[in-house]
């Protein structure tokens, strides 16, 4: 790996931490001034990594099945345009829901749950937070016998057992907390949960797999664009946030940016190239 060569690309775009851990250990850091390991820093759609392992591990609890209709729990989902749309379709971004239609705002669940799709499920791919809403919707309708939000399942089934900490979730109108975005953490902290989904990646091996709409994303995580690299993966957040899963190399990546026309591709030439 060109770890230098790779951090001057990302100092000439706003970079603001740059945090390499191989099998554990910190072989490489760099920081603007104000920054260091350990200093909170939004994740925007990087907080989209944590979802799809979330639910793989509430498939692994008997909560749910990736590939259930929306409709198995909230009946109006049974009929019209969300007919047909699984779990499986919200977390790959396939679900047919289009980009917008509730402004740039993440929609409370209530809100999520009335759009319509604009297309049959699994015939495209849209980026965007409301799918992830829905997802949230059913995930939370499950978890109530618990007590649990879907937060509050993250950290128990997660988190806390890694001791990571996260310093704040945003929080939305009605109290709830979105899935799609709104955490804060520290590089330090975010390395502990790429060194978890890297050492049980065959157990997540369904966040890497692309779908038909997209072979580049999987369930919330972008899939290489190298060719050489076909195991490499990433989370992506707006602004530059990004933590890239190098397996062949056992090496976790978190680099946090403050905006700029950072490119992934660009980058991951730079350090593996």
């Amino acid at each position: 790996m060109n770890l230098e060569a790779a951090a001057a690309y990302a100092e000439r775009h706003a970079l603001e931490a740059l945090l390499v851990r191989r099998d554990g250990e910190t072989v490489f850091e760099r920081y603007a001034s104000g920054f260091d390991a350990n200093a909170p820093h939004a994740l925007y759609s990087g907080t989209k990594s944590f979802w799809g392992v979330a639910a793989l591990l509430a498939e692994e609890d008997g909560l749910l099945g990736l590939d259930e209709p929306v409709g198995a729990t909230f009946p109006e989902w049974k009929s019209g345009a969300r007919a047909g749309v699984t779990l499986r379709h919200l977390l790959q971004l396939t679900s047919g829901i289009g980009f917008g239609g509730l402004g740039n705002a993440v929609p409370v669940y209530a809100k999520a749950l009335a759009v319509e799709p604009k297309d049959p499920p699994g015939e495209r791919f849209t980026y965007g937070g409301i799918p992830l809403q829905v997802f949230g919707a059913v995930l939370a309708r499950k978890l109530e016998p618990r007590g649990l939000t879907p937060q509050g399942y993250l950290h128990a089934r997660v988190l806390d057992p890694l001791g990571l900490q996260i310093a704040k979730w945003r929080a939305l109108a009605d109290g709830t907390q979105p899935l799609p975005t709104g955490a804060f953490v520290a590089a330090a902290e975010w390395a502990k949960y790429g060194r978890f989904v890297l050492d049980n990646r065959a157990r997540f091996a369904d966040c890497f797999a692309g779908s038909a709409a997209n072979p580049r994303y999987g369930l919330g995580w972008w899939l290489s664009p190298l060719p050489a690299f076909p195991d490499v993966a990433y989370a992506s957040g707006s602004g530059g946030q990004a933590m890239y899963l190098l397996p062949a190399e056992r090496t976790v990546i978190v680099k946090y940016a403050k905006g700029g026309s950072f490119a992934h591709d660009t980058f991951l030439r730079r350090l593996l190239g």
